[in-house]
């Protein structure tokens, strides 16, 4: 990770903390630069210099207008202002990263077929810190690919817990 990247994240930090909706923004944040990741006509886009910053900033706008909250938007029209938008999965994974390390929490990446509610959020963070003996962070991303169930991801390890991986090794025991 660049030093660049790290100056980046630190002052997001410092705007959600002067914002005070740290976890809201930090969630947007990542939803965000993952569908940047996994979409190369949008990436291609919003890093194209040869396109005004103005529509870019604008391409921004319109995605997430109304889906996200202002300083989420703010930001990433930043980042895209920029010319930075390949580096922001790395800003808000070092974001993610020193948000959890000031809080002594790890960040959980869940990914699941469906929303899931601050209920449900709630008992995996208390299921994980029992595994685990660290509060955690829960970023859940919707994942149509799941099927059913969720896949947890802290760190280096993924505990897979989805149907497809269920269905699977109940088709190996046959």
């Amino acid at each position: 990770m660049s030093d660049r990247t790290a100056l980046y994240a630190e002052a997001f930090l410092d705007v959600l903390a002067a914002e005070g909706n740290v976890n809201e923004v930090q969630d947007e944040l990542f939803r965000f630069a993952r569908v940047v990741e996994g979409n190369d006509d949008l990436r291609q886009a919003l890093g194209d210099p040869h396109l005004p910053v103005e529509k870019r900033q604008q391409i921004v706008e319109d995605l997430l207008g109304g889906k996200a909250s202002p300083t989420t938007i703010a930001l990433v029209s930043l980042v895209v202002g920029t010319g930075r938008i390949r580096e922001l999965s790395d800003i808000v994974d070092h974001l993610l990263a020193r948000t959890a390390a000031s809080g002594n929490k790890s960040v959980a990446e869940v990914r699941s077929a469906v929303e899931l509610t601050d209920d449900q959020k709630k008992r995996l963070a208390e299921s994980i810190k029992e595994a685990t003996g660290r509060d955690v962070d829960i970023v859940v991303i919707v994942d149509p690919n799941v099927l059913g169930g969720i896949v947890t991801q802290i760190g280096d390890t993924v505990i897979d817990g989805s149907v497809r991986s269920r269905l699977s090794k109940l088709r190996e025991s046959f």
